[in-house]
């Protein structure tokens, strides 16, 4: 028993250690785990119209924290392609999410539904206290992420959302630089991030249909990838609330998105910062990389590994891979897990609510901006 505290508190005190020095204190004061830290936490599918949902069932049927339990879903075609692709049992398919958490007992749901229907996956999975964990971004509209963060404190869950980016390197060694003061003070940053286009990339008709739906998915580009920059720059300026937003927006291939934007440019200022964030689906090629300025020197982030950097005193530019992630940061799955069995305390990372409203905050302001013309302030929440 002794050996098993030891170990449970080493790891505890690793994975905090990832996170800036002023989450820190939080997680040290974490709550009791929500899952005993012996067994494998029980998750749950919410949807299939979102085709990240491809990619979690390999990771499920790998990873060893985590054990599916049910998948809910009204669309028999959608049952019976992801069935047939993945090799899933008859057993684990619900027609609706509450009867799939009645049967099955969850620990949490991955939702995989349109942005617009996060809100009532949330409310649904919180009448049964299960917790939850939602595709980028958070909702569309601030009504639904405040009415997220309401149920959340009422219900005493947790709701997390996963970033594709939380999990690279190359993320993690900027953010520990920028805590660690190595680039003095921040000044600016640059975050470039999207693709060619959804339908050009091949996504399924499913998905395209509510991912081009301002609607089911808030706006085009400006909030499919406008929200990574968004997070991580929250992060970057230790979860200040930005002064103000401008924006705008653009529909470079109408034929093909007439109701969204495909190319947005949101400059997020701050007291003495800001952040230019370049979401597009009209680049020649995927990217998501990052430029941080700071008045010591500059970071600049390639793929998932890669980082070059330049400070004060050095002639030329180095280049390095940046240190791999601790294991239960180096995926959703495993950070869920560390997370419900108490070894990491969200509070304040790039996957936590409080982090999220904030995105939502810039979000909102931006596709506002690019509406109306105007910058758009933007105050601190109040505590709800």
């Amino acid at each position: 028993m002794k050996l098993r505290i030891v170990l449970f508190s080493a790891v505890a005190i690793l994975a905090s250690s990832l996170l800036p020095a002023w989450a820190q204190q939080a997680s040290a004061s974490s709550a009791s785990p929500a899952v005993p830290a012996d067994r494998p936490i029980r998750v749950a599918v919410v949807g299939l119209v979102h085709d990240h949902a491809l990619g979690i069932f390999g990771a499920l049927a790998k990873n060893h924290s985590v054990t599916l339990v049910g998948i809910a879903e009204s669309d028999k075609n959608l049952v019976a392609l992801y069935s047939q692709r993945f090799s899933l049992a008859n057993t684990l398919f619900y027609p609706d999410e509450a009867r799939m958490i009645e049967a099955t007992h969850p620990d949490a749901v991955l939702v995989y539904t349109s942005i617009a229907d996060h809100r009532k996956a949330i409310e649904i999975a919180a009448r049964h206290h299960v917790n939850a964990m939602v595709e980028k971004p958070l909702a569309t509209t601030m009504d639904d992420a405040l009415a997220i963060r309401r149920i959340a404190r009422e219900d005493h869950i947790q709701v997390l959302v996963n970033y594709e980016t939380t999990w690279y390197a190359s993320n993690a060694e900027a953010l520990r630089e920028v805590d660690n003061g190595m680039l003095g003070t921040i000044r600016r940053v640059v975050v470039h991030d999207g693709h060619e286009g959804p339908k050009e990339i091949g996504v399924s008709h499913t998905f395209l249909s509510w991912l081009t739906d301002p609607k089911q998915a808030g706006a085009g580009a400006m909030f499919d990838f406008g929200c990574y920059g968004a997070d991580l720059m929250t992060l970057i300026m230790h979860g200040q609330t930005p002064v103000s937003v401008t924006a705008v927006a653009m529909t470079d291939k109408p034929k093909l998105y007439p109701n969204v934007d495909d190319d947005a440019t949101i400059i997020v200022r701050y007291k003495g910062a800001q952040a230019v964030l370049q979401p597009s689906w009209t680049w020649s090629f995927a990217r998501k990389d990052m430029e941080v300025y700071g008045t010591n020197g500059y970071l600049i982030t390639e793929a998932d590994n890669r980082i070059r950097t330049r400070y004060k005193g050095q002639l030329v530019e180095q280049e390095h891979e940046a240190p791999r992630l601790v294991r239960n940061q180096q995926d959703s799955l495993d950070y869920l897990a560390a997370v419900l069995h108490g070894q990491l305390n969200p509070h304040g990372d790039l996957s936590s609510l409080g982090t999220n409203l904030i995105v939502m905050q810039i979000l909102t302001a931006a596709r506002e901006s690019a509406r109306t013309g105007r910058t758009i302030p933007i105050t601190p929440l109040p505590a709800a």
